[in-house]
């Protein structure tokens, strides 16, 4: 079997593919439901500091480099994963796979967590640029800060985890539709991003706030190193006179 009718090209490109027609049902949400934003439509243009056109492609010269180091990790790994596989059948072992998929959420919320707290003042706040986050800026980062906070992390997961190439394509495409969620700016009824998360748009929403900028580094499933470091801001969500929505923080 070769590289493009494989697990591994399937695990490089699904996420990708998901990441662009997730973010869109987004945008056109965002569009629909004025009452459900966190931010105004006009709040999203007037305050953010780099352009759509620029955001895409920062985007894909990321999603770019996150391919080709999937390609390396996955050659280099083939045997490995081939071993492996020979005892993989469908239906998964539901039990194991539960198992490295949560390893896996721990390696990639630990490896966020402090790369992007001590990354934040050199090279974090291209990121902030979006004051007024939206869904397909979830991954527009300076180009080193991707390779080592999204894809190197990425990798330490699906290594560390010791899941196949099988899996990682559910886990990627899982993260992947996480992390469109934490930047949507959205706050939609009955989202089970938000009913089963502490860590979700709301809370990420702080991040890229002035008054929050300091807090709320841990990303994208879980809050534990931001109460056990110091950092955790929570927020309520407030109606705007106006219309929409707004989050506030909470003192803790």
């Amino acid at each position: 079997m070769t590289y493009f009718t494989s697990d591994e090209f399937l695990a490089t490109f699904v996420p990708i593919l998901v990441y662009w027609l997730y973010s869109g049902v987004y945008m056109a949400l965002g569009s629909i439901f004025e009452e459900y934003r966190l931010h105004s439509k006009k709040e999203e243009d007037l305050k953010n500091l780099v352009s759509k056109r620029d955001v895409i492609k920062g985007v894909l010269l990321q999603q770019t480099l996150q391919a080709i180091v999937a390609f390396l990790m996955f050659k280099v790994t083939e045997g490995e994963v081939a071993i492996n596989s020979t005892a993989e059948s469908w239906p998964w072992p539901w039990f194991a796979l539960a198992k490295q998929f949560f390893v896996a959420m721990f390696v990639f919320d630990a490896w966020q967590y402090f790369l992007h707290r001590f990354l934040y003042k050199r090279i974090h706040s291209w990121h902030h640029h979006l004051v007024v986050p939206y869904a397909y800026g979830s991954q527009y980062n300076h180009p080193l800060e991707g390779l080592l906070l999204d894809t190197i992390g990425g990798a330490l997961s699906f290594l560390v985890s010791g899941m196949s190439p099988r899996a990682s394509i559910v886990f990627f495409s899982f993260s992947t539709m996480k992390g469109i969620n934490d930047h949507c700016g959205l706050w939609l009824p009955g989202n089970p991003f938000h009913i089963f998360f502490a860590n979700n748009a709301a809370y990420h929403d702080v991040h890229h706030q002035l008054f929050g900028s300091k807090h709320n580094f841990s990303q994208p499933f879980f809050v534990f190193w931001d109460r056990i470091l110091g950092s955790h801001l929570p927020c309520s969500i407030e109606k705007r006179p106006e219309g929409g929505l707004v989050v506030r923080p909470v003192k803790d």
